[in-house]
């Protein structure tokens, strides 16, 4: 499938660390559109918070001040990134997303919806689980990251050498690989830390 980044809806469950690192990176690397969720509901331009994560996403995400519950967010949404909790979007909440749509329920161990259901209407969809296809680990990054930071006797992370890392990774599946089961290679596969590590000294 062809979806432009720029152009795409993203919705995006959990405003914490690992959401608020996810959103950024996604900006950085041109999406325009995240609309982001936490345990409150939607995060908007009149939304209160003196924490530093949610107020990254008032003053970056949600460009249209969408002010809804996430269920109407959904509707007519590209992709769906969850990093929260169990269960907090519905078959029918995937049933009404855009055609060609991406799941990346990535709660641990229950996702924020059964992946067997969400594949009925998403093309792709990943999870955190091992016993899933499309397992997103951070196992596949980290050692690689670390091993190329050492290798450049770098001292700073930053969000450049992350994307780096991510397409790195992306690239270690084959275009005859390349399948909506098989979005990412396998947290076994050999030659990942050696591509992350090569990837991320050379964006130093």
């Amino acid at each position: 499938m062809k979806k432009n980044l720029s152009d795409v809806k993203i919705v995006m469950s959990g405003a914490g660390a690992a959401g608020t690192a996810i959103a950024r990176l996604l900006i950085k690397s041109g999406a325009k559109n995240i609309i982001g969720f936490d345990k409150d509901g939607v995060i908007y331009k009149d939304t209160k918070s003196d924490d530093p994560m949610r107020t990254w996403f008032i003053d970056n995400c949600n460009p249209s001040n969408f002010s809804g519950k996430i269920s109407d967010a959904m509707d007519g949404a590209d992709i769906f990134i969850g990093v929260s909790a169990p269960n907090v979007i519905s078959e029918s909440d995937v049933a009404s997303m855009a055609k060609n749509s991406i799941v990346f329920a990535l709660a641990n161990p229950d996702p924020e919806i059964d992946p067997v259901i969400a594949r009925k209407y998403a093309a792709v969809v990943a999870t955190g689980r091992s016993d899933q296809p499309n397992q997103i680990n951070n196992v596949l990054a980290f050692p690689g990251i670390f091993r190329g930071l050492l290798d450049a006797n770098a001292s700073k992370i930053t969000d450049e050498l992350l994307i780096a890392a991510a397409e790195a990774i992306a690239d270690c599946v084959s275009p005859e690989q390349l399948n909506a089961s098989f979005i990412v290679p396998s947290v076994f596969d050999s030659h990942v830390v050696t591509a992350v590590a090569a990837a991320v000294k050379k964006s130093v």
